[in-house]
């Protein structure tokens, strides 16, 4: 069943099918605690919830949790949708996986926050803006073993996103890769990405990767 995809909220896409890709290839038990942040229509979600995790998922955008809830309603899924920024909504708990597709194309002008549906791609001018709160905050809810799973454009710093998680404690590598065809946000601004540098010359396709990050035990 395909989910729903209201007006402004961020419809399933490449990026969404490889980290569906990277959770089918974890083994965890059937009692997990999996969070997905920045959920979008619910669709991770509901893959987790369908492996029989628990599953809790976050978005700031009401319209966003709307969907979801109105999703796991369709499939007959129990997930527990919650509003909030980022981990907000889940202080103190924690969880055995935690999934994470944020926004992370690189956006001119630092100083504006993205607002209505450019929430869910706009990453301001590094297209780090919310991969970073991720890489500060996420190990702290990860239980002994936990996994993060994130995906990002190679345009916002993957290497970086590693490095970050490594100095937090966790074991962290690139697991997937995929090349492909500029969408239409990374068209719009395709000169200033070149002109930036984030974007070589010669580059007509964009990476997306995995990062799978583990706290040791």
């Amino acid at each position: 069943m395909n989910p729903l995809v209201p007006p402004g909220v961020y419809a399933p896409q490449e990026d969404t099918e490889l980290l569906a890709g990277a959770l089918f290839d974890e083994t965890l038990p059937t009692d997990a605690e999996v969070l997905d942040v920045g959920t979008g229509t619910g669709a991770l979600a509901l893959e987790a919830a369908r492996r029989g995790f628990r599953v809790t998922a976050v978005d700031v955008s009401r319209r966003a949790v709307w969907a979801a809830r109105l999703n796991a309603a369709r499939a007959g899924l129990p997930v527990r949708i919650r509003h909030g920024n980022l981990f907000e909504p889940v202080r103190g708990e924690s969880f055995d996986l935690i999934l994470a597709n944020p926004p992370y194309v690189p956006a001119p002008g630092r100083a504006r926050q993205p607002r209505g549906a450019a929430r869910a791609w706009d990453a301001g001018d590094d297209g780090r803006l919310v991969v970073d709160r991720i890489c500060r905050e996420a190990p702290g809810l990860l239980r002994p073993g936990g996994v993060l799973l994130l995906v990002q454009s190679a345009l916002s710093g993957p290497d970086l996103t590693v490095q970050h998680l490594r100095a937090a404690g966790l074991k962290a590598a690139v697991t997937r890769r995929r090349r492909i065809a500029f969408g239409p946000v990374v068209r719009g601004r395709e000169r200033w990405l070149r002109e930036r540098g984030l974007l070589a010359t010669a580059e007509n396709r964009e990476e997306l990767v995995v990062i799978r990050a583990e706290l040791p035990v």
